[in-house]
């Protein structure tokens, strides 16, 4: 009812709202909990993908999510799991973390209910959200009814584990308001979730029994918070009369490195990876848990100068501090424009390392309206066609600031005709973080 049926009509949806988030500057880490909305991808789909893009970087970290949401259907006094060992969509199986569930057998206010589940949808439409950007991971569900926040908290305190387990609030904001009434009404909940507030309505959000309980232990652990998303489905596929709101939120636990030092131990790593090529270096432990997410990256060499390589990975497919490793032996050895490069050379060569957010695809109608979108020295740009492909860094901008030169040049790179019309490929862009020694 809330999305495909088909899996791969659900994978293109996703992957489409995915896309359409937005291209934003790479973030090292990634979310500890997000709150988002849970109607109909049509309707709120857009503003859930900006929360699920920002736990991208977490794929190959997180293992268990902790999913919280309203009942719609089944009464429930307290906070109730399921006896399942699975879930199931489209995509897949999501296997029931039983141990989780199992370590809260003391407390009275969890119970199981299978009906409080079957039919609940504020927990079923996130399923394939976190399919697409955590893949493997273990499911602990709870459908909430009548709880007091203390009740909600406790369980969250019990379940919050470190950065293998990510925290899911489901909750849509305010029901059935004129559009104007409806963005005010939102605007002050809004405002009143990023102040931590618990105690929000049900006429401000419908979830805010799970929502409140979260707050509280957000607040007692200084979490900060970030609004990532928000709209009603007067701005996306219903009428103005009677509108439904929504908003999505990013909350993040700990201090983030700062982007120079983020810089320090990218480069670090990469002139390690070389010289324990070079020299048999002892290699440097990768042990900050951000270099843990997955992340792509770009190296790029230079001697005295001038380009000596550079490889780089555009989608993350491993470990950040592992990609920038190998992507600097890469750029050193592997580069097919250049030899190998040999021991003597090293002391005269620099690193730069560009971090890459995902890229997203480019919707435009002809030529012009691509190049009214492209953003010069900003965006990254991927040109894909007839199974060919070739990207710029935004640093090629530098030396190709047209945007007709520019593009001309990544047709020619991908060993494309010159004549190869834009309309017929696929762009995408992204951001990156450069850091350079």
């Amino acid at each position: 009812m809330f999305y495909p049926g088909d899996a791969r009509a659900l994978i293109r949806e996703v992957d489409e709202l995915l896309g359409r988030a937005g291209a934003t500057a790479p973030r090292v880490g990634f979310p500890k909990a997000i709150i988002v909305p849970h109607a109909g991808y049509i309707y709120s789909g857009g503003v859930a993908a900006s929360a699920y893009d920002a736990v991208r970087p977490a794929r190959g970290i997180v293992e268990r999510v902790v999913l919280l949401g309203p009942v719609h259907r089944v009464p429930v006094r307290g906070l109730a799991t399921v006896s399942d060992q699975s879930f199931a969509t489209p995509l897949g199986e999501i296997p029931i973390d039983r141990e989780a569930l199992d370590s809260l057998a003391d407390l009275p206010q969890v119970v199981v209910s299978d009906a409080a589940h079957a039919m609940e949808h504020s927990l079923e439409v996130q399923l394939p959200f976190l399919q697409k950007t955590l893949g493997t991971f273990k499911l602990a569900p709870f459908a909430v009814g009548m709880a007091s926040v203390a009740e909600v908290a406790r369980v969250l305190e019990r379940l919050w584990g470190g950065p293998e387990t990510l925290i899911v609030i489901s909750t849509d904001l305010s029901h059935y308001h004129a559009y104007d009434e409806a963005r005010r009404i939102d605007g002050e909940t809004i405002s009143r979730i990023a102040a931590f507030a618990t105690d929000l309505d049900h006429d401000e959000a419908c979830g805010a029994t799970p929502l409140n309980g979260f707050l509280q232990i957000a607040k007692d652990r200084r979490l900060s918070l970030k609004v990532l998303g928000a709209c009603n489905s007067g701005d996306t596929a219903g009428g103005r009369d009677r509108v439904v709101g929504y908003s999505s939120f990013g909350l993040y636990e700990g201090a983030e490195p700062s982007p120079e030092e983020a810089g320090r131990t990218l480069i670090a790593l990469a002139r390690n990876a070389i010289e324990k090529s070079l020299f048999q270096e002892k290699a440097l432990p990768a042990d900050a848990p951000w270099l843990g997410q997955w992340g792509a990256t770009f190296v790029t060499l230079t001697l005295e100068g001038r380009l000596r390589g550079c490889i780089g990975s555009l989608e993350a497919v491993r470990p950040l501090g592992v990609d920038v490793a190998e992507n600097a032996l890469g750029a050193a050895f592997r580069d097919p424009r250049f030899p190998r490069l040999a021991a003597g050379e090293w002391p005269r060569c620099r690193v730069e390392v560009s971090l890459l957010s995902a890229a997203k695809p480019l919707e435009f109608a002809d030529e012009a309206d691509l190049l009214a979108q492209v953003q010069p020295g900003v965006d990254g740009v991927i040109l894909e066609c007839d199974g060919r492909r070739s990207t710029f860094l935004p640093q090629v901008w530098e030396s190709l600031p047209d945007k007709r030169a520019f593009l001309a040049e990544l047709v020619k790179k991908a060993d494309l005709p010159a004549d190869t019309r834009l309309t017929r490929c696929r762009i995408s862009r992204y951001r990156v973080a450069k850091f350079r020694e």
